[in-house]
């Protein structure tokens, strides 16, 4: 199906600009604010940023009790339901009585810079009022951390009592642990290590280009016509083949065919039927196109293979000499992308003893998204006791 990339996404539809007061009103729904112009590390310049969140609980008079959410890749803001009808992506970690209990923490969650859900992104006006498409600047894990310290100080958040992301969210509360030593009490960094890997730039690379070699992708100027849905799904293939592990594939397809689809049954190549592992990735990457921006998905995916928390600072370990962070690490052992040796890495760079917890699923990556029960009752005993 090919979508319109003009249209609003769903969730930029039901961004509204914030009251005078940002940290009242429901639990869930989505509010923007502008931060201003920001100069990006690059050397490039945004004349002004919105930034898009949600909230759930009530800010304490000090300030004191707020947890920043950070969504991962492909995320959103909406990691708990709150009162919207729409399910979060990390409901069993945050809500009422839940790990992140939302009856004793004000939960912040800020759709990345460059993303596609209510904040300044490729997809926004320019100056100029046309979509800013090829246009838009190279953003780091870096300037999106600066852009949400901006938005701390609209909420009147002086520090957080944690930071707390998983994958590429794990890697943008590495930022502000680096870069905002004094506002941020507790880091919680999960499933990520401390820079992208040749690998995942490679695995990376493969994902962007998949996007730009699609006709429809126009250089990136596709907006107001038929987007590149074909070169967006097939990204996502490519993405969710490291998001699993080999052996949850195996066990949930094996070699076996589409249901009516058997794969050695016809004479001619352009017929062949297909497997169920096949299928599975089709349904994956369709499922993106529908929500998600393809420029969007290159800036994102680039800033990320950029991710490197120790570039100009001396290292891993020199970001983070003296620390006054508390810092948790969690690794899911079956990751194949981001490696429990990574997480290893990580933890021998910062200052202390600090452990590296295990999410035992079979799952591969995503296992920091489907065990939230297994991750919250490692965080209760932890940051959040």
């Amino acid at each position: 199906m090919t979508i319109a990339a003009s249209r609003p996404h769903p969730a930029a539809q039901r961004a509204t600009q914030a009251p005078a007061s940002p940290t009242t009103g429901h639990d869930g729904v989505v509010r923007a604010l502008s931060v201003g112009p920001l100069g990006l590390e690059a050397g490039g310049k945004l004349p002004d940023v919105t930034l898009a969140y949600e909230t759930w609980g009530t800010l304490d008079a000090d300030g004191g009790n707020a947890v920043l959410i950070q969504h991962a890749l492909t995320g959103s803001t909406h990691v708990a339901q709150g009162d919207s009808e729409e399910e979060g992506w990390w409901d069993g970690l945050v809500g009422p009585g839940r790990a992140i209990d939302t009856d004793r923490y004000f939960v912040v969650a800020v759709n990345i810079l460059g993303g596609c859900n209510g904040s300044t992104g490729p997809g926004s006006p320019a100056p100029d009022g046309k979509p800013w498409g090829s246009r838009f600047p190279f953003v780091t894990l870096r300037d999106a951390a600066a852009a949400e310290a901006r938005l701390a100080d609209r909420l009147g958040i002086g520090q957080w009592f944690a930071v707390v992301g998983g994958s590429m969210g794990g890697a943008r509360a590495l930022e502000w642990a680096a870069g905002f030593p004094e506002r941020v009490r507790k880091c919680a960094v999960i499933a990520v290590g401390g820079h992208s890997t040749a690998e995942q730039i490679a695995l990376a690379q493969a994902q962007t280009l998949a996007i730009r070699q699609d006709p429809e992708f126009r250089g990136g100027d596709y907006y107001g016509a038929a987007a590149p849905d074909a070169g967006l799904a097939l990204a996502r293939r490519i993405a969710h083949i490291s998001y699993r592990s080999e052996a949850e594939l195996e066990a949930r397809f094996s070699r076996k065919p589409q249901d009516g689809e058997e794969p050695l049954s016809a004479s001619a190549l352009a017929e062949r039927g297909r497997y169920q592992v096949e299928s599975y990735l089709d349904h994956q990457g369709g499922k993106l196109v529908q929500r998600f921006d393809a420029n969007s998905y290159i800036a994102l995916t680039e800033a990320l293979m950029s991710h490197d928390v120790g570039r100009g600072r001396g290292g891993a370990s020199g970001a983070f000499a003296g620390s006054p962070v508390e810092f948790f690490l969690a690794a899911v052992e079956s990751d194949r992308l981001y490696l429990p040796v990574q997480s290893e890495a990580l933890a021998e760079a910062l200052p202390g003893e600090v452990p590296v917890h295990r999410i035992v699923s079979p799952i591969g990556h995503d296992g920091f998204l489907t065990e939230a029960g297994q991750l919250g009752a490692l965080l209760s005993k932890t940051l959040f006791r």
